[in-house]
């Protein structure tokens, strides 16, 4: 599990379960839908970390003027630290495309922040996404604490372990304590996985939560969804 401090808002989590299957093609019907989400993840050299932050709290206008960026968040416990995370959101590949394209004529986006920050990054890595198809993305109400919880499904998508899995989202939403802001399932990268993200008003509030809605049995039958 990852915590992670928005640089946009407010502080997310992250929790992994289970071996990956990679792929760099896309698979399934979801390919023909529209908007998609790209989750971006870099992970930086330690002593550049509040340097690169800074860099991006002063440009970060110049890569939104091309395209919709959802949420930035570094990682504040839980797994592998010194990382940052972010959302963008495409109207389809062919907007993605044209933006891509339209970032490598941005000189100031290549000179302010591109080339400088090249420097500071370990590794990154992308991710394909789209909702599932019972979710939409909500706006949280206010600074908070998020977490984004990944897990590794069982081969066969949404029409597979979809109702299920939804019931055990459900859960921990009839409870109160925690807001859903998105599910997506991955379609390039690692394939049969879903990110899950919550914002919770702190995080004493969401670890009270989530230890009681474990005893709801629609979150334990949930369990046997997962490799």
């Amino acid at each position: 599990m990852l915590a992670l401090r928005s640089h946009l808002a407010a502080t997310l989590a992250s929790r992994t379960v289970a071996p990956q299957v990679c792929s760099s093609f896309a698979t399934g019907p979801r390919q023909n839908d529209g908007t998609f989400y790209e989750f971006r993840t870099y992970s930086l050299k330690p002593s550049k970390m509040n340097e690169f932050l800074e860099n991006f709290k002063k440009n970060v206008h110049l890569r939104t003027a091309h395209s919709e960026l959802i949420g930035y968040w570094s990682v504040e416990f839980g797994g592998r630290i010194n990382k940052v995370f972010h959302i963008w959101k495409y109207d389809n590949f062919a907007h993605r495309t044209a933006v891509r394209k339209a970032l490598t004529k941005d000189k100031e986006w290549q000179e302010q922040f591109l080339i400088p920050n090249l420097a500071l990054i370990d590794k990154q890595e992308s991710e394909i996404t789209y909702l599932v198809p019972w979710c939409k993305l909500e706006k949280p109400p206010k600074e908070g604490v998020y977490e984004l919880a990944t897990f590794q499904m069982k081969p066969g998508g949404p029409a597979l372990w979809g109702d299920a899995f939804k019931r055990a989202i459900n859960a921990h939403v009839d409870r109160g304590y925690t807001r859903l802001v998105g599910v997506f399932h991955t379609e390039y990268g690692s394939l049969n996985r879903v990110h899950v993200l919550w914002w919770n008003e702190s995080a004493d509030s969401r670890a009270a939560g989530r230890h009681q809605s474990h005893e709801d049995p629609r979150v334990v039958a949930a369990g046997k969804l997962f490799h």
